[in-house]
């Protein structure tokens, strides 16, 4: 797991859940800068049988993909999640957060677990599973657990419509925000970037009390 520690006092746990090609450079700043807004963050390596903790290119890292199961990813954050636990952060103060393939993960766990809050930032396997161990977003999103907020590019905008209204039909708080974008990077857009980087805050904030 990499960690990233809060300078004064925590005000609640993070779940960092990193991308297809592991813990990249933006994973970790996304790490370290919500510990600097006050959370205590840990980011499990998800990818079994390797090292997780650096960057890797493509191919292997859709090698990877192909192999998580939605049992392995449960099993990695709940370690996650009882690490924080051990640190006194109870679950209702405990979010998770993820780009790309930890965004569809995120939302995994979301609807399989009790906690304060999650973020899905463009994750991918809206329609169709990124890995035959993990199921279709769509397909779970009926089934949310706990307060989930979506972050996509508008491009993808028609599944994303279809995971908006899976996710209206859980029993738990979800909003899903559509950015200007040519794909579903619209981190690459300074303006979007800003403005997902303050509503992913909002969200936490809201729920994590």
């Amino acid at each position: 797991m990499t960690i990233a520690e809060p300078p004064g006092v925590i005000r609640g746990g993070l779940v960092v859940l990193h991308e297809s090609r592991g813990i990249t450079e933006p994973v970790k700043a996304l790490a370290d800068g919500l510990a600097a807004e006050g959370w205590l963050v840990v980011a499990p390596h998800i990818y079994h049988g390797a090292d997780g903790s650096s960057e890797i290119d493509e191919t292997l890292a859709a090698d990877r993909v192909s192999g998580l199961s939605g049992d392995s990813v449960l099993a990695d954050t709940d370690i996650a999640f009882g690490w924080l636990a051990q640190h006194g952060i109870g679950a209702d103060r405990i979010g998770v957060v993820g780009f790309e393939l930890g965004g569809a993960v995120a939302l995994v766990v979301a609807a399989s677990r009790n906690i304060g809050a999650a973020v899905t930032v463009a994750g991918s396997g809206i329609l169709q599973p990124i890995s035959p161990g993990l199921p279709a977003l769509v397909d779970v999103a009926t089934e949310l657990r706990c307060p989930w907020l979506g972050l996509y590019g508008d491009k993808c905008a028609d599944d994303v419509a279809k995971l908006r209204d899976a996710a209206l039909r859980s029993e738990t708080a979800s909003d899903v925000l559509l950015f200007p974008a040519t794909d579903h990077r619209f981190d690459i857009h300074p303006d979007g970037t800003f403005e997902a980087w303050h509503r992913m805050l909002n969200w936490f904030d809201a729920h994590l009390r």
